[in-house]
Order: C-alpha cells, then sequence, then structure tokens
C-alpha cells in the first residue's frame, strides 16, 4: 500500500546512534571581543557528537584542525612594547655607566697629554738653557784664545 508519502519506517536507539555518529553533529562556536585593537575575549568552543573520522573530516573541511590562533593578542602586544620600552632603558643605562668612565678616561689622558706637554717643554727650555750656557763657555773660550 503505498500512499502519497511514505512514512519513515521505526527505528531504535541504535539506528539513531548510527546516523548521529555517521553523519555527526557538531556545534562549532568561535567568539572574540576586542576594544581599540586590543582583543579582550575570545571564546573557541567545539561541541561534537561524531565519530573520530566523520570529525576529522569536518574539522580538515573547515580548516579547524589547527586549535592556535596566531594573530597578535594583548600578551604578545604588551611583549612588543614592553621589549622597547626595556631596550630604551638599557640603553639609557649603559649610556649612563658607561658614558662617566669613558669621560673620567679621557680627562685622564688630557692631564696625562698636558702634563707631558709641560715636562716636555721644561725639558726642551732646560736643554737650551744647557746649549746656551755651553755655547757662551765656547765663545769665551775662543775669544780668551784669541786674545
Amino acid at each position: 500500500m503505498s500512499g502519497y508519502l511514505d512514512r519513515p519506517a521505526p527505528s531504535g536507539l541504535a539506528d539513531v546512534i548510527e546516523v548521529m555518529l555517521d553523519k555527526g553533529l557538531v556545534i562549532d562556536a568561535y567568539a572574540r571581543v576586542s576594544a581599540l585593537g586590543i582583543e579582550l575575549l575570545t571564546v573557541d568552543a567545539r561541541i561534537v557528537l561524531a565519530s573520530v573520522d566523520t570529525y576529522l573530516r569536518f574539522a580538515e573541511a573547515t580548516n579547524r584542525l589547527e586549535l592556535e590562533d596566531k594573530q597578535v593578542g594583548l600578551p604578545e602586544l604588551v611583549g612588543e612594547v614592553g621589549g622597547k620600552v626595556i631596550e630604551d632603558v638599557a640603553e639609557k643605562v649603559v649610556a649612563e655607566k658607561v658614558g662617566k668612565p669613558v669621560r673620567k678616561v679621557k680627562r685622564a689622558v688630557a692631564k696625562v697629554t698636558n702634563t707631558s706637554e709641560d715636562a716636555v717643554e721644561d725639558v726642551l727650555e732646560d736643554v737650551v738653557d744647557k746649549a746656551e750656557d755651553v755655547v757662551a763657555k765656547g765663545v769665551e773660550v775662543v775669544e780668551d784664545k784669541l786674545t
């Protein structure tokens, strides 16, 4: 007896479970709340009633096998900004800590240079004075010999 619409044959619980596992039931939710480009909240939920094979086919088809999001979130953003701040502070500390000794060494070198220049000038003056004395004595000796 064939009617206009055939009604499905009654099935048992085992048939329903078999169809559910074969076809699968997946409730997949993904929500993100951001303010001013800063991610505040991310919800990624999956409720799956399927065989593993069915779920893997679904995940592959929807590109949901990768669980981690590659976008920059708040921790990474703070890390980038924090890294720049740390670099700036480190640069200032190095400039201050290394700058002082470098300036001291430069001053010491300048003093030594000035002192050595003064010492060389003193020695040259002494040599010139001694040479003048020797020349004067030599002139006296020559004058004595000539007279």
